[in-house]
């Protein structure tokens, strides 16, 4: 008898955990300190800048005290819900069910959408909303930024230091978020095949026996997969968004301290 491993659970961030899952990868844990594997990111001129902001003397500000200023979370939370919310109710990644009631058709047997399922309108979709939450994460992060800059001086160093790294990591964090698309497009491929596979040996089924039942008319959901799938991307989308929020949440929790 063939033993086949198990494999092993992956550990790290709920959108590694969640795109193993769904690509059926095995990824092998990194053996490297994240320093080392961090050094390896950074260029000498992104060491001489980083150097720079860790050593350098802020400007003297006067603290404004300790008491967090609530429209810091405030703003934070509205950021958030906004993305939250454009992942949660866009039209794309909704149920057929409810594409269908939005388009004013009737859910029916006679109803049947027949168009071939196209994966470009899926990666057009997820683009748009990594150009989104980049954009308004990024400006947030600069506020935040600005906000612990007028604390104290030490403020003002993180703030210096985080600037740094958002510009010097920043092309990588883009280059290894930039192949989520290419993974989640293995995923649909897969959903997809099975679909047919089952539809096709169903079919040849009912061919080659004579008892069998009539066949049943059309759903109007020809594709029940895509909603598995459309469900799937919306959960990565939000495993990607809270990945994207780690920096924002260390600049409010150092706010919170100041």
């Amino acid at each position: 008898m063939v033993h086949v491993p198990e494999r092993r659970a992956v550990s790290g961030p709920a959108l590694i955990r969640l795109l193993a899952r769904l690509t059926d990868a095995n990824v092998a844990a990194s053996g490297q300190p994240l320093a080392d594997r961090l050094g390896q990111w950074l260029s000498w001129t992104d060491a001489i800048a980083l150097s720079t902001a860790l050593s350098g003397n802020p400007p003297a500000i006067e603290p404004r005290g300790t008491t967090s200023d609530p429209t810091e979370d405030a703003l934070c939370t509205r950021v958030r819900t906004t993305l939250t919310n454009a992942i949660a109710r866009d039209a794309t990644l909704a149920p057929e069910r409810q594409r269908s009631l939005a388009r004013g058709r009737a859910i029916t047997p006679a109803v049947v959408d027949d168009t071939p399922p196209d994966y470009a309108v899926y990666r057009q979709c997820y683009l748009s909303f990594q150009e989104e939450m980049e954009d308004a994460i990024g400006d947030l992060r600069a506020r935040l930024r600005a906000m612990l800059a007028a604390r104290k001086p030490a403020m003002a160093r993180l703030a210096a230091v985080d600037g740094v790294m958002e510009r010097v990591l920043g092309t990588r964090e883009r280059t290894l978020l930039a192949a989520v698309p290419g993974l989640l497009s293995m995923h649909f491929d897969r959903l997809r095949a099975a679909h047919e596979a089952a539809h096709a040996e169903a079919h040849d089924a009912s061919q080659y026996d004579a008892h069998a039942l009539p066949a049943e008319p059309p759903k109007a959901n020809a594709n029940p997969w895509l909603d598995v799938f459309r469900k799937d991307m919306q959960s990565v989308l939000f495993a990607e968004l809270e990945v994207r929020f780690q920096p924002v949440e260390g600049l409010l929790a150092a706010l919170r301290d100041c």
